[in-house]
């Protein structure tokens, strides 16, 4: 048996244990789609979902890992049923040349042209 939290840094979808510990207790992680704790045991076949700002993953445990492991070996013990990441979530960031200055009103506008500034209503 495996602790959800432990589980979750062992396949390295935390990047550090206090991290995922952090996460289950912050109501992020569910299990079976119930709301769960740090400890709780996991067993082969069930259900974590774990919430990002804007979408979640979905892992079916295929095995039981207690310490973190490479890669290659972490992505062979879950299955991941989680959808696609929405297109918002890559959109691209608008940048400046580094010394290039504080934007000016054209520059500010054309950035809002692009969708890259929403403008802030009054």
């Amino acid at each position: 048996m495996s602790r959800v939290d432990v589980w979750l840094w062992s396949v390295r979808v935390f990047k550090t244990r206090s991290a995922a510990t952090a996460a289950v207790k912050g109501g992020h992680v569910r299990l079976n789609q119930d709301p769960t704790k740090p400890g709780t045991k996991l067993k082969v076949g069930d259900v974590v979902t774990v919430r990002y700002p804007g979408y979640s993953r979905i892992f079916k445990v295929k095995e039981l890992l207690t310490k973190r492991v490479g890669a290659p070996v972490a992505v062979n013990a879950y299955e991941d049923l989680s959808p696609p990441k929405p297109a918002h979530l890559f959109t691209p960031v608008a940048r400046r040349e580094r010394g290039a200055g504080r934007p000016t009103k054209r520059d500010r506008r054309q950035l809002e042209k692009l969708g890259a500034i929403i403008p802030e209503k009054e």
